[in-house]
């Protein structure tokens, strides 16, 4: 039978059909998984097609110490969570635990207290993972624990420049000291933690609870956990003197050599967002139309700046809520409280809250997420404007 001669360019045209679609599914599925850094790659596209930008030009958008400074507390970080020091500390303070409200208060007090020192994200990657399997070996009330866990590293990381990246980069654009930056912050972090705790008391009851089968090992690798915690001081002394390039050659060519794994398992696409952040959001910001219409808000008056984190996070998040209004107010305290109140209220205020549901596997956390959410928001915005105001 001869063949026909068709045959072979209809199989490459289905071959390339089914390329094609399977291309599409793998973006589709990239842009579903990483939204934001799609968003970002969309809009940096679009701008270069609107309002094109030398190439070159470029990385001088970005405030490269802020990345620096993130890049090296994410290693660190990360070698603190494999160390499993953290999980240790997590399963001994909840053995002694006897009802839901208390389990509640401990975890949002730990997930707090955390976020002060590994940022709210990695704070999140610890409780979360610890509440699921404490809802293994008895019923918790899992829904209501993570979204008040989620709030609970939102406003915990209001107040260090380590615990979340807004505070990173407005600490490092201020040139403030580590130390007067958290004394600025305190005030709004003991207003927000005072309402959770309140909310805490009002969403769990005193149900008795039995964790004490809950005796599983928890092996700590000590000699990482040391070296992370004394290289952590080290690298806040450093990055507090500016000196953070420096911080992170040593701390990066130190583990790359040690424990090359812990390098290469951080998060490396949350410092490409952070990059795409800064260039796409000062591009937008210099747009003759976007400018005009900020400098109008007349920013310089600290409630005006509070009041414009707070409302620009519930649309763009407080991270680039920050990057984008840090070029229109010199009040960055009053900034800092706005986008730290920013982070509650609808979900994509903060990206911990969108962590924390994806840590959890749990449909339908959303509604009751906002149910809490939104009006948390509104109450944290009028205190929040109360203590920027009087202290």
């Amino acid at each position: 039978m001869t063949r026909r001669p068709e045959s072979i360019p209809v199989r490459e045209s289905d071959a390339a059909t089914r390329g094609r679609l399977s291309l599409l599914r793998g973006l589709g599925a990239f842009a579903l998984a990483e939204p934001v850094l799609s968003i970002l790659v969309a809009a940096f596209v679009a701008l270069q097609i609107c309002a094109p930008r030398a190439w070159s030009s470029l990385p001088a958008l970005v405030d490269w110490q802020t990345v620096m400074t993130l890049a090296g507390l994410l290693i660190l970080t990360k070698a603190l969570e494999s160390s499993g020091f953290l999980t240790w500390v997590a399963h001994r303070l909840v053995h002694r635990i006897h009802s839901e409200r208390a389990l509640a208060f401990l975890l949002v007090a730990f997930a707090a207290l955390l976020s002060t020192v590994v940022t709210n994200d990695v704070a999140l990657f610890v409780v979360v993972p610890l509440v699921l399997s404490l809802h293994r070996l008895t019923p918790l009330p899992l829904k209501r624990l993570v979204i008040v866990i989620a709030l609970a590293v939102n406003a915990g990381s209001v107040l260090t420049p380590l615990g979340n990246p807004q505070n990173l980069f407005l600490w490092q654009l201020s040139g403030a000291s580590f130390g007067r930056f958290v004394v600025s912050l305190a005030p709004l972090c003991a207003l927000l933690m005072a309402l959770l705790f309140v909310l805490v008391a009002l969403l769990f009851r005193p149900k008795p609870l039995d964790l004490t089968i809950d005796v599983e090992r928890h092996p700590v690798d000590r000699a990482l956990a040391v070296v992370a915690a004394l290289l952590f001081v080290a690298f806040v002394l450093l990055a507090d003197t500016h000196h953070a390039g420096i911080a992170l050659a040593g701390v990066g060519v130190g583990f790359l050599i040690w424990r090359t794994q812990i390098v290469l398992k951080i998060d490396w696409l949350l410092l490409l967002i952070f990059v795409l952040m800064f260039i796409v959001l000062r591009s937008a910001a210099a747009l003759p139309w976007i400018h005009h219409a900020l400098a109008n808000l007349g920013l310089q008056t600290p409630l005006r700046a509070y009041a414009a984190g707070a409302i620009l996070s519930q649309g763009i998040s407080n991270v680039p809520a920050a990057i984008v209004l840090a070029g229109f107010t010199h009040d960055w305290r009053a900034l800092a409280f706005g986008v730290s109140v920013g982070g509650f209220g609808l979900a994509i205020g903060s990206l911990a809250n969108l962590i924390a549901v994806r840590l959890s596997g749990e449909q339908g956390v959303w509604l009751p997420f906002h149910l809490i959410a939104i009006p948390f928001w509104a109450i944290a915005v009028f205190g929040g404007g109360l203590v920027l105001y009087f202290f």
